[in-house]
């Protein structure tokens, strides 16, 4: 039964408080042309890799795609080194371009990458149970036990609230 080939999941854009992400799966070499087209479409500014590189950047730059490695192992949740870096990321972009969107990948997308949307959720005051039934219902077969325990044990640190002065149109 050829029609019963596992087919990739399609992007999936996650909208919550002013932020938005696209998560996908990797892209190739070879479909570079597509996935700029898609990330164009949503507005993305940025790639952030969280598996080992396999393509090529320089597509991506050349069209102002700014690409950010944060690999960790796969099946895992990520080390709190990553995490730091993922909510330094997210607090610049939004409050430098409120409204944009901030694409993210693994290797399918339905492990690492989802993963890092939901502790952004969940940090923006979205319940764990939420955040992964948000992600889920865009992305079949996200998060698995292992990632959906850590985000049950996750307590949020407000790293992606306002500090004051800041206008309340970016993140809350």
């Amino acid at each position: 039964m050829s029609n019963m080939k596992a087919r990739k999941p399609e992007p999936s854009e996650i909208e919550f408080k002013n932020m938005r992400f696209l998560i996908t799966d990797r892209p190739s070499d070879a479909n570079m042309d597509k996935y700029i087209e898609e990330l164009r479409r949503h507005g993305a500014k940025d790639v952030v890799r969280v598996c080992e590189p396999t393509y090529s950047t320089d597509k991506l730059q050349t069209h102002g795609i700014n690409v950010v490695d944060y690999p960790f192992d796969d099946g895992t949740p990520p080390p709190n080194e990553i995490v730091e870096n993922w909510f330094h990321l997210l607090k610049t972009r939004f409050n430098e371009d409120p409204g944009c969107c901030v694409a993210v990948h693994c290797v399918a997308g339905l492990g690492r990458a989802p993963v890092l949307v939901a502790i952004a959720l969940i940090e923006s005051g979205m319940k764990y149970e939420d955040a992964v039934a948000l992600i889920r219902q865009k992305r079949r077969g996200a998060i698995n036990a292992k990632q959906l325990s850590f985000l049950e044990r996750y307590r949020p640190k407000s790293r992606l609230k306002l500090k004051n002065g800041q206008k309340p149109c970016c993140i809350q």
